[in-house]
């Protein structure tokens, strides 16, 4: 059976490896003020992704430089609600100016895990996306309150799970606080990838097999080995028949 798949990556968060990564991703989710990145950031790596045939996402967090938008903040929801769209607005603006299209919306850290479990703070998300980029595609995870709510608010989404993160039994992510939070190892990484591709099943910490299904599988950009990871996943899928569209 052959396979095609989405890779996607966060970038524009002050790496500046987005030039090395984009040719083995087919699409991005790029920091839009929130957590990091400004204007200049945004606009020079939606000029990559264009080069690179890349989709185009706005990457929304809480407004949290500080903590890099992976702590929950007690914030009044409107105030919230309305940095989410001046977020989505300001990367929709250079897409734009730069004749590219806004493909997709994905939350950040805390504000994505957040709304997986808290109807409140999914609704936030959902009004956010619905009074900026009607038309985009809404990044989950699977089985979440967020992707049950999007579907009822008619927004397309597309699920997710990550390459280069470990799962809990509840198919919540490991904290990042744990020290086995981050999978660095390019071919573990990897036969965890596969075994979520083909056999729609992820090993959680447990060592325990449980269902998952995913349309896109995000490995960081922030990955301390995400270049070199990505450069191998891309060798190993060409050799297996599957491709990265």
């Amino acid at each position: 059976m052959s396979y095609s798949v989405d890779i996607n990556c966060d970038v524009g968060e002050g790496l500046g490896n987005e030039s090395a990564l984009m040719p083995f991703i087919s699409s991005c989710s790029i920091a839009c003020g929130g957590h990091a990145g400004d204007d200049l950031t945004i606009n020079e790596t939606i000029k990559l992704a264009l080069k690179n045939n890349v989709k185009i996402g706005a990457h929304p967090s809480f407004p949290d430089r500080k903590n890099f938008g992976r702590k929950v903040m007690d914030l009044d929801e409107k105030y919230l609600q309305q940095s989410l769209e001046d977020q989505i607005n300001l990367v929709n603006m250079h897409a734009k100016r730069l004749g590219a299209t806004l493909y997709h919306v994905k939350a950040h850290g805390a504000l994505y895990n957040q709304a997986a479990i808290d109807p409140k703070m999914a609704q936030i998300i959902l009004h956010a996306v619905k009074n900026t980029v009607k038309n985009a595609v809404l990044y989950v995870p699977y089985n979440s309150i967020i992707e049950k709510l999007a579907l009822k608010n008619k927004i397309e989404t597309k699920v997710e799970a990550f390459a280069d993160r470990n799962y809990n039994e509840n198919l919540t992510l490991v904290s990042r606080t744990n020290e086995n939070a981050i999978i660095t190892d390019r071919d573990l990484l990897l036969e965890h990838l596969l075994k979520m591709i083909i056999r729609k099943k992820v090993k959680t910490i447990c060592g325990v097999e449980v269902d998952i299904f995913a349309d896109t599988y995000c490995i960081h950009g922030d990955n301390p080995n995400a270049v070199e990871i990505l450069k191998y996943v891309s060798k190993k899928f060409i050799e297996k028949g599957i491709k990265i569209e």
